[in-house]
C-alpha cells in the first residue's frame, strides 16, 4: 500500500477515535469522499481490506490503525 494511503488511513482513524471514542467502527469507504475521484486508490484500499486481510465490512478504527502502523 502506498505511503500516502497509509497516512490518510491513520489520520482518518485518529480523527474518528478522537470524535467517537476507541470503539468506533469504520469501513474502507471512510477514507474517501462520496464522489469516487480516485478509483485506483479506492481499489488499493479495498484490496488491502477485503482480499489481503479478509476484514469485515466494519472494523474498529483502533484495529485498522494498529495494522497500518505495523506495516500489514
Amino acid at each position: 500500500m502506498r505511503q500516502s494511503l497509509r497516512a490518510k488511513i491513520i489520520a482518518v482513524c485518529d480523527r474518528k477515535i478522537a470524535q467517537k471514542g476507541p470503539d468506533v467502527g469504520l469501513s474502507f469507504y471512510a477514507f474517501f469522499a462520496n464522489r469516487n475521484d480516485d478509483p485506483a486508490l479506492l481499489m488499493e484500499a479495498a484490496t488491502w481490506w477485503i482480499k489481503t486481510h479478509q476484514l469485515d465490512h466494519f472494523e474498529k478504527a483502533t484495529k485498522i490503525r494498529e495494522m497500518v502502523l505495523a506495516g500489514k
